[in-house]
């Protein structure tokens, strides 16, 4: 048969792997870990010739969990550092089940990027490591470390034939963000407003027949820090663990969550996350049909297809229904291969909150691009720019219809009912960055 350790590794056996379940071999590692994290202060201590590190699990690979020989095992492990950072190590046990040692740790990759490969000796069949060349994932939409762009946002009013109320959101500065608002178009008398649950900032504005066709028009400058992990004090569970009207909690969405942690329902919530952002890669396609866009969560469950929304809005009902604090955000992903011009829509994302920092992911981003899939636990990049938070916003003045679900593009009212407004995003890229 042949092992494989993320398509890096083969080798051809001769034995049959029953003798060994990948069960015990998960127990092992896991037991190890814990075994060394209890004494060495709550962190298990990861060295090699390149890294001194202090971690906590992420999640055991068990898909690459593997029989080398009749006594020889190996394990890929995801650990996470004081930082946030997350490892890919490579455990190699020898010993019989429930008695298994590990013999060395190699850290394999860093936020999904790998320092080495493997190749296998022709003549004798032994496995050697190659080091990788120097890479980054801009092709794949992302840019690491900062970026900075004027980002402009443009509304068209359509045709009024009597009163009308529109809300748009306003970009603000926060630890991964500096905006500054550089230039606006609006109608005399656009008021800002705050809302009442995130704080997001907003301009209303009271429109008329006099505004038909009349362009609004924002522009920021952005300089933007790639996001990862950040220490924050406990939140307001009745806000990151309740229910709002297509993100609801309990019912179908715990019996999935807790069908898909089973053993793990004990463990820590990073781990318990990992499982559930996995079970979200693996269960849902990215597409735009049906629908979709309404960040559905009973939408997302039943067709198992969408876009952004779909899949944050229920990963956010797993999640919450198992206890772990978690959000929705919204914005612009920027283009990374280019350095202006328009923005295919809005992109949404979200944070959970575990060991006492709120902890990015993007799992319709890690969905596309497989070999992301490490890297959005826990990273957002740097090209994007975030224009509010949270689900069913609340506002004063608000919409007669009610919360907004979410709000990236306008919110446009006539006569009670959501009118869609014409509306785009563009952008131009500084170029030293």
């Amino acid at each position: 048969m042949l092992f494989s350790c993320k398509g890096e590794v083969q080798q051809e056996l001769s034995e049959t792997i029953e003798r060994v379940s990948i069960d015990e071999i998960e127990e092992g590692i896991k037991e190890f870990i814990a075994d060394q994290t209890e004494k060495n202060g709550g962190v298990f201590p990861v060295k090699d010739e390149n890294h001194d590190l202090k971690m906590k699990l992420v999640r055991v690979h068990t898909e690459y969990l593997s029989r080398l020989g009749p006594k020889s095992h190996f394990a890929c492990v995801d650990l996470v550092d004081e930082s946030g950072d997350v490892y890919d190590v490579d455990f190699f046990m020898e010993g019989e089940p429930g008695a298994m040692g590990v013999t060395s740790t190699s850290v394999h990759k860093f936020n999904g990027k790998p320092y080495y490969s493997w190749k296998q000796n022709k003549e004798d069949k032994t496995w050697y490591k190659v080091a990788m060349a120097e890479s980054n994932n801009r092709l794949l939409g992302v840019i690491e470390g900062g970026d900075e762009f004027t980002f402009y946002y443009t509304a068209q009013v359509p045709t009024l034939d009597g009163p009308a109320k529109m809300w748009i959101p306003v970009g603000e500065s926060d630890n991964f963000q500096q905006v500054e608002l550089i230039s606006q178009k609006v109608p005399v008398g656009t008021q800002e407003i705050r809302e009442e649950n995130y704080g997001n900032k907003l301009l209303f504005i009271e429109l008329g027949p006099e505004n038909s066709g009349e362009e609004i028009s924002l522009a920021y400058h952005v300089k933007r820090k790639e996001k990862g992990p950040y220490n924050a004090p406990d939140p307001d569970v009745s806000l990151y663990l309740g229910s709002t009207k297509l993100m609801p909690t309990g019912g179908q969405f715990e019996q999935i969550a807790k069908e898909t942690l089973g053993e793990k329902i004990n463990d820590s919530h990073l781990i318990q996350a990992r499982a559930l952002y996995d079970y979200v890669i693996d269960n849902m396609k990215y597409a735009k049909v049906g629908n979709y866009g309404n960040g559905d969560s009973y939408y997302a469950c039943d067709s198992k297809t969408g876009n952004c929304t779909e899949f944050h809005s229920l990963f956010i009902s797993l999640a919450r229904s198992v206890g772990i604090p978690s959000r929705f955000a919204i914005g612009a992903s920027i283009p990374s291969d280019r350095d202006e011009g328009g923005i295919d829509g809005y992109h949404c994302w979200a944070e959970f909150y575990a060991d006492g920092k709120w902890w990015p992911v993007d799992i319709s981003e890690a969905n596309k691009y497989t070999a992301l899939a490490t890297y959005y636990f826990g990273r957002h990049p740097a090209n994007r720019i975030e224009l509010s938070r949270g689900r069913d916003l609340k506002l004063t003045p608000g919409p007669e219809a009610g919360p907004i679900n979410f709000l990236a593009y306008p919110y446009l009212e006539i006569d009670g009912k959501q009118i869609k407004v014409n509306s785009k995003f563009t952008f131009s890229r500084k170029n030293e960055m």
